[in-house]
């Protein structure tokens, strides 16, 4: 199997990322699939960057190293970093409520702007000067997401056209707050957050059979934002989502134009698994607000890397109960469901009292919509009908604690607004 993976960029909160790209590496996950392209926007730019890197020279087994070392590297331990660090979340969270305008890199004199030091932070971790045009395809894609601040246009960076350097890295992570435009090949680019947050259309161009996503801005929110601190958290959510929903809403598309006939086999276009595994809100911002995201405190990045590691497995838990389900395997699905909660609700029709037998022979995954892990996993399901007629659309619902199954709900579908 062929599968893509996407980085969302989001500054410190990229650590979850690296958890679960850790997670992932260290089950098999990735080695029992091949990695055809990887993108990232920003933070998640520097994970899609290691992986990438490990990935080309064939040694994926480090995968789960680089990442921890680069976080480890990127943390402030000194006295003065932690100071600097203390003052630059300070000074975020003051500008949320209000109290403070935001910083101009551009008072900043050029020795002190942080370019440099981010810099030599990849270089550490990154041998650049190995890193040639893969104009062969003999190595996965790597696609890093950025904006050209005078042009307005959107910029991926591909390493199957583009030299991949340091300064492209910084680029995609150049947020306008703490950095100067950073020039490369005659642009010059902002943070890739206000472009494409991560590339999705460029990793189609490998016809992988799923695409990865992690996704760091919660989509939902339960309560309606408030405080000044909640609308500007918010806020930064809905920005730092809208471009991935977009290029999800079109995958979905062509998804749906493949099923029906309306594209053929000679479009030059396939369909497409979409897998998101999403940041939980009760992990990510806590009383920070969107100044978390800059917070390089040693215990919050491996408090986020150990709860991406832990959401890794809640979702390899549910590729199998997905595989045990859609491949009819009613002997596995008993054994799994046998101390949990199923609820069944229309369109679906129980049978029995034997809810593994629904679910093998009563129920289809929609392959033209996406499978979410979140606080809940949710799948978009049809019914099978007995003697023809069309399928109904559903939602499945399952909750894991952890890796366990705990509860199942079959029924209606629910809207996830993408």
């Amino acid at each position: 199997m062929r599968i893509a993976l996407a980085c969302q960029g989001g500054g410190s909160h990229s650590a979850f990322t690296a958890g679960v790209l850790e997670r992932w590496q260290r089950d098999g996950a990735l080695d029992a699939r091949e990695v055809v392209a990887v993108s990232g926007t920003s933070g998640g730019a520097i994970n899609a960057l290691l992986v990438w890197t490990a990935l080309r020279e064939k040694r994926p087994e480090e995968i789960p190293a680089r990442l921890e070392a680069f976080w480890e590297d990127n943390a402030a331990r000194s006295p003065v970093e932690r100071l600097g660090n203390a003052v630059l979340v300070g000074a975020g969270v003051a500008q949320s409520l209000g109290l403070a305008p935001p910083l101009n890199p551009y008072l900043v004199p050029p020795p002190f702007d942080g370019r440099a030091e981010f810099r030599r932070l990849l270089e550490r971790h990154v041998d650049f000067d190995a890193l040639t045009v893969d104009t062969d395809a003999r190595h996965p894609r790597l696609v890093l997401g950025a904006v050209d601040v005078r042009s307005g246009a959107f910029r991926a960076f591909d390493s199957r056209r583009d030299r991949i350097t340091a300064d492209t890295v910084l680029a995609s992570a150049a947020i306008p707050t703490l950095f100067r435009a950073v020039h490369v090949e005659g642009g010059a680019y902002w943070d890739g957050l206000f472009s494409q947050n991560p590339p999705i259309a460029p990793l189609l161009d490998d016809d992988p059979d799923e695409l990865w996503v992690v996704q760091i801005n919660p989509r939902r929110r339960d309560d309606e934002p408030r405080t000044t601190l909640d609308i500007a958290d918010r806020r930064d959510e809905l920005a730092g989502n809208l471009s991935l929903y977009q290029e999800l809403a079109a995958v979905a598309r062509i998804d749906r134009l493949l099923e029906t006939g309306a594209l053929g086999p000679d479009s030059g276009y396939r369909q497409v698994l979409v897998r998101v595994l999403e940041l939980a809100r009760s992990l990510s911002t806590g009383l920070l607000g969107a100044a978390s995201k800059g917070n390089r405190d040693v215990a919050f990045l491996r408090d986020l890397r150990r709860r991406g590691r832990a959401e890794a497995g809640t979702f390899l838990a549910a590729l199998r109960f997905e595989r045990a389900w859609t491949d009819g395997d009613v002997d596995a699905l008993r054994a799994l469901l046998a101390e949990v909660t199923v609820e069944v609700e229309a369109p679906f029709a129980p049978s029995g009292d034997d809810p593994a037998l629904l679910l093998a022979t009563g129920v289809a995954r929609d392959v033209t919509g996406r499978q979410t892990v979140g606080a809940e996993v949710t799948w978009p399901v049809r019914t099978r009908p007995d003697g023809g007629g069309a399928p109904a659309d559903g939602t499945l619902t399952a909750t894991f604690v952890g890796e366990l199954l705990v509860a199942v709900h079959l029924g209606p579908v629910v809207e996830d607004g993408v």
